[in-house]
């Protein structure tokens, strides 16, 4: 489905490229790809790109390219997305590896997370792969390990990339362009009591005083200006405490799930915390940090022009890792991700595949024009969605 107000330059057969990307998802959607098991899915997108003659550079399960007319004098885009999945939860009554078709939906684990932008992506790479006079080099780079924030997805091939400029990452945004991103830090509490015979006055239980302290971070908002959305958003999402039913628990452990924007660092929010609660913290390592681009940047000046809305999102992504400019947009619909029966419309593959393609063609006039863009020209317009992330 092409939007009415997009005009894409047929040099190639688009129907080809959408019934390439949907070929290509179907098998990856087919091909189980854990976090850190994605040898099987990185095998098939070197596949791919090779029956295009497109030589790809690889470390551990990911998997990168560059376009055939690449010059070093100019900058580089880079597009980003994961191939690998979560896995599926109890509720799936489809098998989550068998791609099916029904009422233009394509169902299967990793479809909408992230299949359909990483899929789209790559075609939009494929159609601009040899063409020649570009003001800028296109780098895709089809990465593992988004899901658990590993040491082997994204971050690992960072260095070893030619210089990004700015980037694209694909995620399910609904072709929208989220030009801010919070951050992600998961900590771990510790409630201490002590053990006693629970028959008797004994002890000091520690799921009451963890108690208190969960009430606390389902209570507490951080204090910002007023009609802005909540900086910090602390949710506890596990916890655990005692071994039988007749003995009063020493310790209670519990997880707190927390997502921040650039209002508050890391170590503010931890003082908060510590300042708030009694519990013993410990922070797990690969905080992600929230991440914005300005919207002056030719980028979201390009987006505009197509008619994309820009949003603040408040799910966190490899987004996070990126030491250069990004906007964050793809095909499908956050709400889905991590969802029994997963699924994307076919439709949103094929637009998806239109609007990178018409983002990257916008760029062609502006790139490399940041200061010569004015103000005016941008009218800003925030909309706050909802979704979860990772």
């Amino acid at each position: 489905m092409k939007t009415d107000h997009l005009e894409i330059p047929m040099n190639q057969d688009l129907n080809h490229l959408y019934s390439q990307a949907f070929h290509l998802l179907e098998k990856l959607i087919a091909t189980p790809s854990f976090s850190g098991e994605e040898l099987a899915t990185a095998d098939l997108i070197e596949s791919f790109f090779s029956s295009h003659k497109v030589q790809t550079l690889r470390k551990h399960n990911n998997v990168w390219a560059y376009n055939k007319y690449f010059d070093l004098q100019k900058p580089t885009i880079l597009l980003n997305s994961h191939h690998d999945t979560v896995k599926p939860n109890g509720q799936y009554t489809n098998d989550p590896f068998l791609p099916i078709v029904d009422e233009e939906k394509l169902y299967g684990l990793g479809s909408n997370d992230a299949g359909g932008a990483l899929v789209s992506l790559m075609a939009a790479f494929i159609y601009f792969y040899e063409q020649q006079g570009l003001p800028f080099n296109i780098c895709i780079a089809a990465t593992g390990e988004e899901e658990t924030s590993g040491e082997n997805g994204v971050r690992s091939i960072l260095s070893e990339l030619t210089p990004i400029s700015f980037a694209i990452v694909g995620e399910p945004t609904q072709m929208q362009m989220a030009i801010a991103e919070k951050g992600s830090m998961v900590i771990d509490c510790l409630a201490k009591g002590r053990s006693g015979h629970a028959a008797r006055e004994e002890g000091d239980n520690a799921i009451y005083k963890a108690m208190k302290d969960i009430e606390w971070f389902s209570s507490f908002k951080f204090p910002i200006q007023d009609n802005l959305p909540d900086p910090v958003k602390m949710t506890v999402t596990q916890i655990n405490a005692g071994i039988q039913h007749n003995i009063v628990p020493g310790d209670c452990s519990f997880t707190v799930d927390v997502r921040f924007d650039h209002n508050y660092t890391q170590r503010e929010i931890l003082n908060m915390v510590i300042n708030h609660t009694s519990v013993m913290l410990k922070v797990r390592p690969n905080v992600l940090q929230p991440s914005n681009i300005d919207l002056l940047h030719p980028v979201v000046v390009a987006g505009i022009s197509l008619g994309r809305k820009t949003y603040l999102s408040p799910t966190s992504s490899d987004q996070g890792w990126l030491d250069m400019p990004s906007v964050k947009m793809g095909p499908g619909c956050s709400s889905r991700s991590h969802t029994a029966n997963e699924f994307i419309l076919i439709e949103e593959i094929e637009e998806g595949i239109d609007i990178y393609i018409n983002l990257l063609q916008a760029l062609v006039p502006i790139v490399g024009k940041l200061n010569t863009i004015g103000v005016s020209n941008i009218p800003p317009r925030f909309t706050i969605v909802d979704g979860l992330k990772n």
